[in-house]
């Protein structure tokens, strides 16, 4: 059992997260950090399906993580223990959510970047999801062991794509093969590891005479951009004294705090280098919970902003950021506590459902393991059982404190196929095995075809429906026959009207009125549907009954209308509505008279407003060898593709950028790999929506 915990055992927990583009070496990054804190005592390889941290079945298969895994482990710095929170996130585009809900839960983040390509696509995706919660990160250039590995071309796209922000906090010694270790330029020290296969195999050794100038100027760049992200430093730094060894260090973790600064480290995870220095900044660096700002809601009663403190003292608070289904069954919620103490047994009040839950059991996770734990305090990360109908994004609360919490944003699905089961009698399990999909996953929707009677599902990408029907076999034991891959379109207007619309009933002697007029336009690619209400004018005062309840039925009609299109019924993009006036009848007006009428009206705008059907977009990049790059040019041509960018990074790699429709990209990597005879590879993100 935990003892409550102070203000100063805050200080020392660290929640971080590992992100990356698929490849980088997060997974084998976070397998060495559980194996140096003795968490693990035998080293998992990815690429023999041994990840600790990659647990399911499917991810040991592919060698890719498909589901971020929590875990917990210890490190010691100076003889003080800290304990650190980690999350390994996928790489891959389709699981993006799993990036975007661990972020939004995480105080601090490592950002891993393979040493031969640099910044790639996913990279740049994970980092724009972490500076939309603000996160403060750390670089950590991995493969530095590999043919091609440049740290200093590396560091030179981070400062273009994210910023000068990103600076220096090592420098490799040497490259490829002859990498053997690390110079530290604020110890201004050197370590150099003696036995790829031993992590521990590591000594302090002289700053290489011929690295001198280099780790000068390097220095220099550190201390520049540390003074420009924190203004005492920068006194010091202009001013004098010379400031020491702990005053950078302070200086550098002020300023990664407040996401002034990013600064990078290297090394090669696979061979075992450089990951001691790696924990030793993790805990340097990056925040601990009390760092935070408090966290900052809304009073789900009065609409008032408040805040709850990082205590274990204070009313509980809590976000749920993720629903699996354990092994046996059981539906576990991944829980970040920000304040108060979460016990066994204890009511919870879900203000979004405005629902109590009753907490069974509390664990700290390690994978797929848990520890069971009967109190846990504010600063961890924890699973709970027992919460029934709490979702992904919903607030947990102290019942006689509500406060409710900024949700997790969850990404619209891309890609649709049917599917259905081998024999009828199996329909039902696959519907409830389709519902318990979705609880887990946001971004995964599913339906019943009016139409043609299919089951059709929905996800972010082939990959991910791929692991879906795969799961449906395994783990549920309903083997499924798919249809084709379909794209999910949109629609959209690129035209104006106005449509006045009436609807006026009468059944079994009771009189039903509604009227209400609007008008449409496109909005900007992009901008998303808006509603305005540009009534009632000052002469057009409604009677006293007609408020904020029949204003409520009016959105409701336009937003069920802006979710069904009039082309094919696909969901309505970039449309501004405005209301324009609104008719009464004394004794027959009612809600849903004004839902019908305002759905109606809407729905004949959109006819009349030249509607056209929007096809989803993809940034594809490439990697290919130079001989190539005509092949692949004109395979790209073929598939509607539109190149946007050619550059050779290295003699040996040719990276092409495209944008293409995700419909002509099907099939797409038996193509490129039969055209490149295998030596060629690409990714695949979704950009946005536009008439193709």
């Amino acid at each position: 059992m935990k003892r409550a915990m102070s203000a100063r055992d805050m200080d020392r927990i660290r929640n971080i997260g590992i992100m990356a583009h698929i490849d980088a070496g997060k997974t084998t990054v976070s397998e060495r950090l559980l194996f140096l804190t003795d968490k693990t005592h035998k080293l998992g390889e990815v690429h023999e399906g041994e990840a600790v941290m990659d647990w399911m079945v499917q991810e040991r298969e592919r060698g890719i993580t498909i589901t971020s895994a929590v875990t917990t482990f210890d490190w010691r710095v100076a003889g003080t223990k800290y304990e650190v929170h980690l999350i390994d996130t996928p790489g891959h585009v389709d699981f993006t959510i799993e990036v975007s809900r661990s972020l939004r839960v995480l105080d601090g983040a490592v950002a891993v970047f393979d040493a031969v390509a640099g910044v790639e696509p996913q990279t740049e995706t994970v980092w724009r999801q972490a500076n939309l919660y603000k996160v403060p990160r750390i670089g950590f250039v991995n493969k530095m062991d590999r043919i091609g590995a440049d740290f200093q071309r590396c560091l030179k796209m981070m400062e273009e794509r994210f910023g000068e922000h990103c600076a220096p906090a090592q420098l490799p010694i040497g490259a490829e093969s002859g990498f053997k270790g690390i110079v530290d330029l604020v110890e201004q020290k050197a370590w150099v590891w003696s036995d790829p296969n031993d992590p521990r195999s590591f000594e302090e050794v002289p700053v290489p005479a011929d690295m001198a100038d280099d780790v000068e100027t390097a220095r220099e760049q550190l201390l520049e951009r540390t003074a420009l992200g924190d203004e005492a430093f920068a006194e010091q730094y202009l001013e004098g004294p010379p400031p020491t060894v702990e005053d950078i260090q302070a200086a550098i973790r002020r300023a990664t705090v407040a996401n002034h600064l990013v600064p990078v480290f290297c090394g090669a995870a696979l061979r075992n280098k450089g990951i001691q220095p790696l924990l030793n900044a993790i805990v340097a660096y990056l925040p601990s919970p009390s760092d935070v700002p408090p966290i900052e809601g809304t009073n789900p009663g009065t609409g008032a902003v408040e805040t709850r403190p990082h205590d274990a003292k204070a009313p509980l608070a809590g976000l749920a950021y993720k629903v699996s289904l354990m092994d046996d069954g059981r539906r576990m919620v991944f829980v970040r506590l920000y304040s108060g103490t979460l016990t066994a047994s204890m009511d919870l009040l879900n203000p979004a459902l405005g629902i109590k839950e009753k907490v069974s059991r509390i664990f700290l996770m390690h994978a797929q393991h848990k520890t069971r734990e009967e109190r846990m305090p504010a600063g961890n990360i924890v699973g709970v059982l027992g919460l029934k109908k709490t979702r992904t994004g919903d607030t947990l609360c102290d019942p006689g404190h509500p406060i409710l919490l900024e949700s997790i944003a969850a990404y619209e699905p891309v890609i649709s196929q049917s599917v259905e089961p081998e024999t009828m009698r199996e329909r039902d399990k696959l519907s409830e095995s389709l519902a318990k999909l979705a609880d887990e996953d946001p971004t995964f929707r599913w339906r019943e075809d009016q139409a043609t009677g299919q089951t059709v599902i929905s996800g972010m990408g082939e990959l991910h429906l791929d692991i879906l029907t795969d799961r449906l076999k395994r783990e549920f034991g309903v083997p499924v026959r798919t249809g084709r891959p379909q794209v999910v379109y949109a629609e959209t207007i690129n035209g104006t009207a106005s449509v006045e619309e009436i609807f006026d009933r009468s059944a079994e002697g009771e009189s039903l009125f509604g009227q209400v007029s609007v008008s449409v336009e496109p909005a900007t690619r992009g901008a998303g549907n808006d509603i305005v209400w540009a009534w009632p004018k000052a002469n057009e005062l409604p009677p006293p009954w007609l408020n904020d309840a029949l204003r409520k039925a009016i959105k409701d009609g336009l937003e069920n209308q802006l979710r069904s299109g009039v082309l094919a019924g696909d969901t309505v993009q970039d449309v501004t509505v405005t209301v324009t006036g609104v008719g009464w009848k004394d004794g027959a007006s009612k809600p849903i008279g004004y839902t019908i009428a305002a759905s109606g009206a809407l729905r004949k705008a959109m006819a009349q407003a030249t509607p056209v059907r929007l096809s989803p977009i993809a940034n594809v990049e490439i990697s290919t060898p130079p001989e190539h790059t005509g092949d692949v040019i004109g395979s790209i041509n073929q598939r509607r593709g539109r190149i946007e960018h050619m550059e050779e990074v290295t003699p040996q790699t040719s990276v092409i950028k495209v944008m293409a429709p995700i419909e002509a990209m099907f099939g797409y990597t038996t193509e490129l790999r039969s055209l490149t005879q295998g030596r060629a590879s690409f990714t695949m993100t979704f950009s946005h929506y536009d008439v193709v």
